[in-house]
């Protein structure tokens, strides 16, 4: 019976991209030395006849010696590093290689040598090879899929087994970075690199973080897939897809130095890309003289990439011909946007093909708008109103293609009578408009529709939380914490403004609104104590379960100041008045007329404020609380940031948008939490509201309770797997006592049916659903049994493996071993199982007879039949690397015992005996060659040899051993690169094999079996064989 292999995944991936029109090639075929070879030898990465042939199909004026040049420069990046190479590799895609040559009649000519064809997909060579075997320095790599475009190796397929649990997409990533390291000069030429699994396939850049290697999950962008369909089909038709991979590789990637000098590269999801070519097309329709100049809405939830996909778009339309070099003017309407936006577009002037510009006031505006075309320029709404209110403002240019992008487009200012609409159709009266935002614009918001016009893309939180593009946002009220009378307590009205919107009020206006009477009471020290108390505790506890930032956002910047004063008083160690230390740092602006002691905390410099922003955004910078009043709660991206306190009235959008910074993904953060100390519930849910009525999927933010009663759910079904096991020792007990419980308590996991696959995946989901419920009383009084439960689960694994068939990542185990301890025992000691069973940790052969005695003896019979399963396997999972016959007859021996043992039909005490004489036989195995003279790989060879009987009998031992020791030198004298998937060398090696077995006399009916058995030991050595 066949069964679903790792070459299934690549043979329907090669179908797949023939249903495409790529060209197909078997690596070998076309590997040197063989009569279709591409490549004089396996150094090379390149195709260079077909990458020739295209340069001078694609470049027909340049002379032979400018195409030698080109080849040249191609061949040989100037990089020291693979990201610094894939740089400049992809500028000469994008935008040509530099030539210089000699015309005819003597003079130098320059240009540039198109190595792509964008126009024209079909006028491009398309190659795809399964097998593609590179060698670079000592190391034989062989790519699964590798996608060549004129001779191009653009693309890079890593596929696993579909058939195999363990072989996941994180081992393909995993296999990918190897690449990385062991054949740069392959990847140095990669556009983007593909994993699958047979159930998951996900795409990314070279330098993208696991995380951020995502599903693509729609072929033409109109409709999402539907689940039932393949994923890798999904992607394969719709990244692959000529027009659409060209389009992704010239307009949806960039090289970001996000500080530090280290590149990055970036890519667009599917959303952005099918996002930005709905808006190009929108864009062209609203500037055509038929047009009505609005281009419309792309809303993309919040933490799904908007900044980035603006500057997509910004590229694109920059550079479509109808535009004719058109002026982009992006708007924000506040001045720490402002920066945060062009610095995005900034990073990623190569995709804009010019460096953007902010203009500083009014005058510099009007300087950079009237001018005949080009240009990207950044302003705030602000600049756009007159001097004085009812002035009309001047018109600066009539140009059709000028496209004024707004950032977060639903802002009370977009309007006609006297706001920022009407004054942007004085100065510029033909531009269109297109609107970005992370939040809906409101149903009764008639002013933004009016503006840009309806939505053209949407991106929800529902599918962008199943893309696994953000996280969870759950809801916390911690205003019942907080003893204060009635009196004390600040209320909302219905009619509260937002008076914290934009610039705070002077003085003068505070004392005569509601928001003086709010802030003073909101801002009382008693208050303020409180809740620095509160929040210092359940930060702590958070910490504990969950590594991570938190973000408080204050009223105003007075209660900012005496917030920090108040929580440094509870924890001093965590001031310092240096920016570069310190756990807790105040963010805001501030003048001279401040409070002195204020000046501390007031950054106006943009360095000061970027030189925090970067300690905040590095995880592992001690620096782990900010409080800010209204800066950073927009466009500001702190992945590890996981909780925020909101001591502020905040609605709508803003709400929304504040809310979002705790929404990034990052390792194996589950969620954001958002902790209300003054009572936005009923604002959410506003906002909630509106979401759903404009047509968003997915809640904006989670009750905690959901969260709490989630856990509470996962904690009952632990609890019933230890129904009728005391373990109460372990609150009372000493360390020891602790300890001692964790064997008893494995033993009770291993002996229910399916004990142990249930407990794993139990206890996992019970700490996903404690991390993102912490704080909470409920945490508090489950706290102890929690860290019993990861320390029983944790032993578990390390006997019997991680139980879920996915590979344990730093991060992950660096979360395993946080675990929610109250302080109990040392984790490092809770799960020492052979500690904990009361074993030496053997420093000696698992296979000794000391050790195997002290299984034996163990008391706890289940988990010596673990224990000692574990071992064996590991054991022959080595010796499968070397021996494939003596592997193949353990490996039968143990799986039979353990059938046996797993259906009842034996007792523990009956395997355990079992699983030790087999220990002992393969103790046994290795003394065999030494007894027979004979080295490790010959007996290899004489064991595949030997499992036939009758030829035992027939030619004896001697015989058998100068066979082995014959076809060892033989095999060793015929192995060649790739031989393994080289037709023409594996026959050859079969007829030298059934030679040597002729010329002994080995069984003639036997031979064809023999043949076989020989010829797969050899496959399995020769990874190890020089060749």
């Amino acid at each position: 019976m066949s069964g679903i292999t790792e070459s299934i995944l690549e043979d329907a991936t090669l179908e797949w991209l023939e249903g495409l029109a790529y060209g197909t090639a078997h690596g070998p075929e076309i590997a040197p030395g063989e009569p279709r070879a591409e490549r004089n030898d396996y150094t090379e990465v390149l195709l260079e006849r077909r990458l020739r042939a295209a340069l001078e199909r694609l470049n027909p004026g340049l002379p032979y010696e400018a195409i030698d040049a080109v080849v040249r420069k191609v061949t040989h990046l100037p990089a020291p590093t693979l990201t610094g190479n894939n740089h400049a590799f992809h500028l000469m895609l994008v935008n040509g290689v530099d030539v210089e040559y000699r015309n005819p009649d003597g003079g130098i000519s320059y240009g540039k040598a198109r190595l792509l064809d964008f126009a024209n997909p079909e006028n491009n060579d398309w190659l795809a090879v399964n097998q593609f075997t590179v060698i670079e320095g000592n190391r034989n790599r062989r790519p699964d899929i590798v996608v060549f475009v004129n001779g191009l190796p653009l693309a890079i397929f890593e596929l696993k087994n579909p058939a195999d649990e363990e072989a996941t997409v994180e081992k393909a990533y995993k296999q990918l970075q190897t690449y990385k390291h062991q054949i740069p000069s392959l990847l140095a030429y990669n556009a983007t690199l593909v994993t699958a699994d047979g159930t998951n396939a996900h795409v990314g850049s070279l330098t993208a973080p696991k995380q951020r290697f995502m599903p693509w999950r729609t072929i033409e962008g109109d409709v999402l897939a539907p689940p039932t369909m393949q994923q890798l089909e999904v992607l394969v038709r719709g990244v692959f897809e000529k027009h659409r991979f060209l389009d992704l590789l010239r307009y949806f990637m960039v090289f970001e130095d996000e500080g530090g000098g280290e590149l990055i590269k970036k890519q667009a999801g599917y959303h952005q890309f099918h996002a930005v070519n709905a808006a190009v097309e929108a864009t062209l329709e609203a500037a055509s003289p038929q047009g009505d100049k609005r281009c419309g809405v792309v809303w993309h939830t919040q933490g799904s990439g908007k900044s980035l996909t603006m500057a997509f778009y910004a590229g694109k339309i920059i550079l479509h011909p109808k535009m004719e070099n058109p002026t982009l003017v992006v708007l924000t309407d506040r001045n720490d946007l402002d920066e945060q936006l062009f610095g995005t577009f900034a990073r990623c002037h190569e995709l804009l093909r010019q460096k953007p510009v902010q203009a500083g006031d009014r005058q510099e505006l009007k300087q950079l708008l009237q001018v005949a075309s080009g240009g990207v320029v950044f302003t705030t709404i602000q600049k756009f109103f007159p001097e004085q209110k009812g002035e009309i403002y001047p018109c600066l240019s009539e140009r059709r293609n000028i496209v004024v992008i707004a950032d977060e487009a639903h802002r009370s200012q977009y309007d006609f009578i006297d706001g920022f609409a009407r004054h942007m159709r004085d100065a510029l009266p033909n531009a269109s408009f297109i609107g970005f935002t992370g939040t809906p614009i409101e149903l009764t918001d008639k002013n933004t529709r009016a503006v840009f016009g309806d939505y053209i893309h949407i991106y929800d939180i529902q599918q962008a939380v199943e893309d696994k593009a953000t996280v969870p946002i759950y809801y916390e009220s911690r205003l019942a914490r907080l003893a204060l009378d009635e009196n004390e307590r600040p209320h909302l009205d219905e009619d509260f403004e937002e008076a914290t919107e934009g610039e705070e009020l002077s003085k003068k206006e505070k004392l005569k609104t509601k928001w003086a009477a709010l802030e003073a009471l909101v801002g009382a020290e008693k208050r303020i104590n409180l809740i620095a108390k509160d929040l210092i505790e359940h930060f702590e506890e958070r910490q504990a379960a969950i590594d991570g930032k938190a973000m408080v956002v204050c009223m105003s910047r007075r209660i900012c100041v005496e917030l920090y004063d108040a929580i440094c008083r509870l924890r001093p160690d965590w001031h310092d008045k240096d920016d570069t230390a310190g756990a807790i740092k105040v963010v805001m602006t501030g003048s001279t007329a401040d409070p002195v002691e204020w000046l501390q905390h007031i950054r106006n410099s943009k360095k000061s404020r970027e030189n925090i922003a970067n300690r905040f955004k590095n995880p592992n910078d001690p620096l782990k609380i900010v409080l800010v009043r209204d800066m950073w709660l927009t466009g500001f991206d702190v992945p590890c940031l996981h909780t925020m306190y909101l001591d502020k009235p905040m609605r709508g959008h803003t709400l929304m948008q504040a809310i979002a910074r705790v929404n990034r993904v990052f390792h194996d953060k589950p969620g954001g939490l958002v902790v209300d100390y003054l009572g936005i519930a009923a604002d959410l849910k506003k906002a909630l509201a509106n979401y759903t009525n404009s047509g968003g999927r997915g809640d904006t933010a989670v009750d905690k309770e959901e969260a709490v009663a989630l856990m509470l759910e996962r904690y009952e079904m632990c609890c019933d797997l230890f129904h009728g096991f005391d373990y109460s020792a372990w609150t009372t007990g000493t360390p020891g006592e602790r300890l001692a419980l964790l064997p008893p308590a494995q033993e009770h996991i291993l002996g229910q049916e399916e004990g142990k696959e249930r407990f794993m995946t139990a206890v996992t989901d019970l700490s996903k659903a404690f991390a993102l419920a912490v704080p909470h009383e409920e945490t508090t009084r489950i706290r102890d049994d929690v860290a019993f439960l990861q320390a029983v689960r944790a032993g578990l694994a390390k006997i019997t493996g991680d139980g879920d068939g996915r590979e344990r990542t730093p991060e992950d185990i660096e979360h395993a071993i946080r675990q929610i301890i109250s302080n109990a025992v040392a984790s490092d000691d809770v799960v020492d199982i052979f500690a904990a069973a009361g074993l030496k940790n053997p420093d000696i052969s698992i296979l000794s007879d000391e050790f195997l005695a002290e299984v034996r003896d163990l008391p706890q019979r289940n988990l010596a039949v673990e224990l000692l399963q574990r071992l064996l396997k590991g054991e022959l999972r080595t010796r499968a690397k070397k021996n494939l016959v003596q592997s193949r007859s353990f490996a039968e021996m143990l799986e039979k015992t353990l059938r046996a043992y797993q259906n009842r039909s034996i007792e523990a005490a009956q395997v355990i005996e079992e699983l030790i004489a087999l220990a002992r036989e393969l103790r046994a195995a290795d003394k065999r060659g030494e007894d027979l003279g004979l080295t490790e790989d010959e007996i290899a060879f004489y064991d595949a040899l030997e499992v036939n009987d009758s030829a035992v009998k027939v030619l004896g031992d001697e015989t058998l051993k100068t066979i082995a020791q014959e076809l060892v030198e033989v095999i060793r004298r015929n192995l060649t690169i790739d031989w393994t998937v080289k037709a023409s060398v594996q026959a050859n090696l079969r007829i030298n094999i059934k030679r040597i077995l002729r010329k002994y006399g080995y069984p003639p009916d036997k031979q064809e079996k023999a043949t076989r058995t020989v010829f797969a030991q050899a496959e399995l050595l020769c990874a190890d064989w020089s060749v």
